[in-house]
C-alpha cells in the first residue's frame, strides 16, 4: 500500500481530470471570505497566519478589525505592541502577531513596505513558512508553489492511500512534491484555495469525509478502495504537561491589578491577573497578599485551558482589597481598548465583569 502512488495511480489517476474537477467544484461552492474577495499580499498574509490553529468563522471579526486598523506592511511595523496584542486578543497563539510585527519590520526595512514576490524570499522572512510562502506566492502573485497544510494532508493522503504520518516533517516534503505535479500555472491561486476548501467542507477531519458529494471521488484511491476514512496516519502526541495555577482577581472599588508576563516564554509580554504557581488553598492567598489588606475574598470556580504542550488547570479567587496595592490598576474602560487579557484567563475575566456590574 505505501507504493500506491507510485504504482496505481500512475497507471489509473488522471490528474488533468482532478484538477478540472476540483476548480469547478470551487468555482460553484467557494465561500465569500473577507480576503478573498482582494487577495493582495498583505491581506492573504494576514488571513494566513490568523487561520492558524483557528476556525474560519472565528477569524473573520479579528480579520476585519485588524485590516481596518493596520491596512498595510507600514502600518504592522508601526504597531504599538499594546495595540497589537488588543487587536489579537482572543485569537490565542500571540506569538503569531509578534512574527509578524518583526517581519513587517524586515519588510519595511528591505523590500520597501511590501511583501516579496518570490517563494524564496517569503521563507526567509521571520514567522513565515513552506506553508504560508506557498499560500501568499500562489493565491496573491499567482505563482506555482504549493501550500500545503493539515487540510492539504488530509487531501490528499486520501487521494492517494498515503502511509505516512501527516505530522512528521518529511511527509510534508513529500507532498509538496507530489502537489506541484498537480498545480495549473494559469490558476494557481484557485487551486490553492480549491485544496483548502475541500479539505475544510468535504473532506473533513475527526469526521466521516462526504465522498458521497466529493468531486473527487471518482479520482480518489482512498473512496475507490475503502480506505479513506481511516486516513491520514497521524502518529498520537506525547501527553500534555499539566501545570495548576491560581488566578487571583484583585479589585478596588472600580479597577483590577493587573501584571504583565515576561517578554519570553508563554504568552510573553501580555498582560494577566495575578498568576500563582500551584494550587493555594484561601488562608494562602490571603497571607500572600496580607490578611489586614483584604476586605472580601471570593472564590471562584476552576478553569481549564489547553496550549500546545502544557494544560493549565487553574483555581481562582476574587479579593476585594481596602487600599490599591503597588501595581498596574486598571479600570473597564482600559481592559476594553488597551490591554489584552489572553483566552487563558476568560472565566476569571468574565468573574470580574460580573463584579463590575454588581458595584454600579
Amino acid at each position: 500500500m505505501k507504493k500506491c502512488y507510485n504504482t496505481t495511480m500512475k497507471e489509473k489517476h488522471d490528474k488533468q481530470h482532478l484538477v478540472q474537477a476540483l476548480l469547478e467544484w470551487y468555482d460553484a461552492n467557494a465561500r465569500i471570505l473577507p480576503w478573498r474577495s482582494e487577495p493582495t499580499p498583505y491581506r492573504v498574509w494576514v488571513s494566513e497566519i490568523m487561520l492558524q490553529q483557528t476556525r474560519v468563522e472565528a477569524v473573520k471579526p479579528y480579520f476585519e478589525r485588524f485590516v481596518n486598523a493596520l491596512p498595510d506592511v507600514q502600518a504592522l511595523a508601526n504597531a504599538d505592541d499594546d495595540e497589537l496584542h488588543k487587536l489579537w486578543e482572543g485569537l490565542g497563539y500571540y506569538n503569531r502577531v509578534k512574527n509578524m510585527k518583526k517581519c513587517a519590520q524586515y519588510c519595511v526595512k528591505h523590500y520597501a513596505g511590501s511583501l516579496p514576490n518570490s517563494y524564496e524570499l517569503l521563507k526567509q522572512l521571520p514567522g513565515i513558512g513552506d506553508y504560508t510562502a506557498g499560500a501568499i506566492a500562489s493565491i496573491a502573485f499567482h505563482l506555482p508553489y504549493p501550500a500545503v497544510d493539515g487540510n492539504v494532508l488530509r487531501v490528499f493522503s486520501r487521494l492517494l492511500v498515503s502511509e505516512d504520518d501527516i505530522l512528521k516533517e518529511r511527509t510534508k516534503k513529500k507532498f509538496q512534491n507530489i502537489i506541484k505535479e498537480y498545480i495549473p500555472i494559469e490558476r494557481c491561486d484557485a487551486f490553492t484555495q480549491a485544496l483548502m476548501e475541500i479539505g475544510a467542507l468535504i473532506c473533513v477531519p475527526n469526521a466521516m469525509p462526504r465522498c458521497n458529494i466529493c468531486p473527487l471521488a471518482e479520482d480518489c484511491i482512498g473512496y475507490q478502495s475503502h480506505q479513506a476514512q481511516r486516513l491520514p496516519i497521524k502518529e498520537k502526541k506525547k501527553a500534555r504537561r499539566i501545570e495548576k495555577k491560581t488566578i487571583l482577581v484583585v479589585v478596588h472599588q472600580k479597577e483590577v491589578l493587573l501584571q504583565q508576563r515576561a517578554e519570553d516564554g508563554l504568552l510573553a509580554g501580555l498582560y494577566e491577573f495575578i498568576t500563582l504557581d500551584g494550587e493555594r488553598e484561601e488562608e494562602e492567598v490571603m497571607a500572600f497578599l496580607g490578611h489586614e489588606r483584604i476586605h472580601k475574598i471570593i472564590k471562584l470556580r476552576s478553569a481549564k485551558h489547553i496550549f500546545s504542550h502544557v494544560e493549565w488547570h487553574m483555581q481562582g479567587y476574587l479579593l476585594e482589597v481596602k487600599e490599591k496595592l503597588d501595581g498596574l490598576w486598571c479600570t473597564q474602560q482600559a481592559l476594553e481598548q488597551q490591554y489584552a487579557i489572553p483566552t487563558a484567563f476568560k472565566a476569571y475575566k468574565d468573574a470580574l465583569y460580573t463584579w463590575w456590574r454588581t458595584q454600579e
